[in-house]
């Protein structure tokens, strides 16, 4: 297996930002999204096993994991989507898969809908229209931007806190979460790594402009899209979700046994295998020849 891990880095809007991927280069391409509060090696359960055939890339979305904070707070799509611009031309990406979680899906749609000729096919993980703005996922995010401590007195501490905010995470995400959105500073204690006041102070403050109305980049789509719903999500409701599918015969909607909104966390085996059956539809057959370098 291909499971070696990489990482590279672009240079958009004067912020260094790091990407990780796994497998042959020349290989047909996923391009990756976390969510909010995330970071890219959230998909290396997911990548690993494509990993032989695929060229996995996941973006550090700025402000996350090892990419810069953005002192301008610039916490917002435009901007998320111009860091995916910038990505698919340094890497020499003319055509590939996008696959988005939650924060992450809003940004593939927006991508999507504006590079289609870019974008061979669409995987959005547990995000659809008016999803961030009114559901009760949405408030719970709020509350927990708002309520969430900015300091722990160790790693075991700041675990503690994920399995009671999460308490359906798998112990190989707990695990991988402590590890890549904390640090511990120099004089002890443990803070996270994301910039977590620039980000909770952008989605709390976001004006008009700032958010983004979903039910035209669904509508606006032309290719194959499989949108993946935790079957306990609070976030994606089962109602919208099927109208996503009935407004737009490109999307395929799967709900997923045994998982919230955090699906590839709470269900991974369950994931993969929707996954695997979208990324072998004969479909996809012109990804896989246009895809390769």
């Amino acid at each position: 297996m291909n499971s070696h891990a990489r990482e590279g880095w672009i240079r958009s809007e004067g912020l260094r930002l790091r990407y990780v991927e796994w497998g042959d280069a020349a290989a047909p391409a996923i391009i990756a999204l976390h969510g909010l509060r995330s970071f890219a090696y959230t998909w290396e359960p997911v990548a690993l096993p494509l990993a032989d055939h695929v060229r996995f890339i996941a973006l550090d979305q700025r402000g996350r994991g090892q990419s810069d904070w953005d002192p301008q707070r610039r916490y917002h799509a435009e901007h998320y989507v111009r860091d995916l611009e910038v990505l698919a031309e340094e890497l020499g990406l003319k055509r590939f898969v996008m696959l988005g979680h939650s924060m992450g899906g809003t940004n593939a749609f927006v991508y999507a809908s504006q590079h289609p000729q870019h974008v061979a096919a669409l995987v959005i993980e547990d995000m659809g229209p008016g999803a961030s703005g009114s559901s009760a996922g949405a408030e719970r995010i709020r509350r927990e931007l708002q309520s969430t401590p900015g300091h722990f007195t160790s790693l075991a501490e700041a675990g503690a806190f994920w399995r009671q905010q999460r308490p359906d995470i798998s112990d190989a995400a707990l695990q991988a979460r402590v590890e890549h959105s904390m640090m511990t500073e120099s004089g002890g204690g443990v803070v996270w790594r994301h910039d977590a006041e620039g980000i909770a102070h952008a989605r709390l403050s976001a004006s008009p402009e700032h958010l983004v109305d979903l039910w035209p980049h669904v509508d606006a789509l032309r290719v194959p899209t499989l949108l993946l719903r935790g079957a306990r999500s609070d976030f994606l409701s089962a109602a919208t979700a099927e109208e996503v599918a009935r407004r737009n015969p490109h999307i395929r909607r799967v709900e997923v046994d045994g998982a919230g909104h955090y699906v590839h966390d709470d269900n991974l085996p369950a994931f993969q295998a929707a996954l695997n059956a979208f990324l072998a539809d004969p479909a996809l057959a012109g990804w896989i020849q246009g895809g390769r370098a």
